[in-house]
């Protein structure tokens, strides 16, 4: 929404010059687009730390040219730009998103704190009896919410003794998620606990987290965090997923 996006450009514009920041540290696409520019209005240093290239990015079209553009726009005066990923590294340098002399470097993710997520074992849920499947992030198509949903009312009626949870917000562009989790609660298929502020009970009342995102993500920080708290991951087999599990000893990897 364009005229949304102007309005969080000003946002950014009115924090600057409020808080003053020496340097601005931005994170994922709208704040590393909008919040360069607004920096870079103001004169103010900004880094950046590509967390992903967003869907946007990935869909093609004119969507994807319009992102490009931002990018270009928005990295050109970047102090350092960092990636979570080789692969997102590599189709930045060939979608020629950074100059030249804008230095650039791949870093593991945004990483985890060992002392809030700890694997330990005594936190195991009791009710051994009962395999419990977390879906942690936003409900939104592109995060294949659908291929989750799928799964768990075929393994549900096949295996009676299966949880699968929903933790995480409806985006307001895919509201008509909200009718279909409803439902399928009902019968008992899912269970969806909404936003939550601490994922960490549901991570470790959980035996393994299902993450079958199809898009070039950083890092994901939900399996970073689910692996540090010892639980198995199963996602997919792409770049920032992929890199958060030795197939086969800490998880599983299918294709996307």
């Amino acid at each position: 929404n364009p005229i949304k996006d102007i309005k969080l450009l000003f946002h950014y514009v009115w924090l600057f010059r409020k808080y003053k920041p020496n340097m601005v540290c931005a994170f994922t696409i709208k704040p590393n687009i909008y919040g360069s520019i607004a920096a870079d209005i103001l004169k103010i240093p900004h880094i950046n730390n590509i967390t992903g290239l967003g869907s946007g990015f990935q869909n093609g079209g004119w969507v994807q040219k319009i992102v490009k553009c931002l990018y270009k726009l928005a990295l050109r005066k970047s102090k350092v730009v960092f990636f979570q990923n080789t692969e997102n590294e590599e189709i930045a340098m060939k979608a020629h998103l950074l100059s030249d002399y804008v230095p650039h470097q791949c870093i593991p993710g945004s990483g985890v704190n060992l002392l809030r997520f700890r694997c330990e074992y005594n936190m195991m849920g009791n009710d051994k009896k009962n395999v419990v499947f977390n879906y942690i992030g936003r409900v939104l198509k592109d995060k294949r919410i659908d291929d989750y949903l799928e799964a768990a009312e075929i393994i549900k009626h096949r295996h009676a003794n299966t949880t699968f949870k929903v933790i995480g917000f409806i985006e307001q562009t895919e509201i008509h998620y909200l009718e279909l989790l409803k439902d399928m609660e009902e019968r008992g298929i899912i269970q969806y606990c909404g936003s939550v502020d601490d994922v960490r009970p549901f991570i470790y009342g959980a035996d393994a987290i299902i993450h079958p995102s199809s898009y070039g993500e950083g890092i994901s920080n939900v399996l970073l965090e689910t692996a540090a708290s010892g639980r198995v991951i199963i996602t997919t087999n792409i770049p920032g997923c992929k890199d958060c599990v030795d197939d086969g000893v800490s998880g599983f990897i299918y294709p996307a």
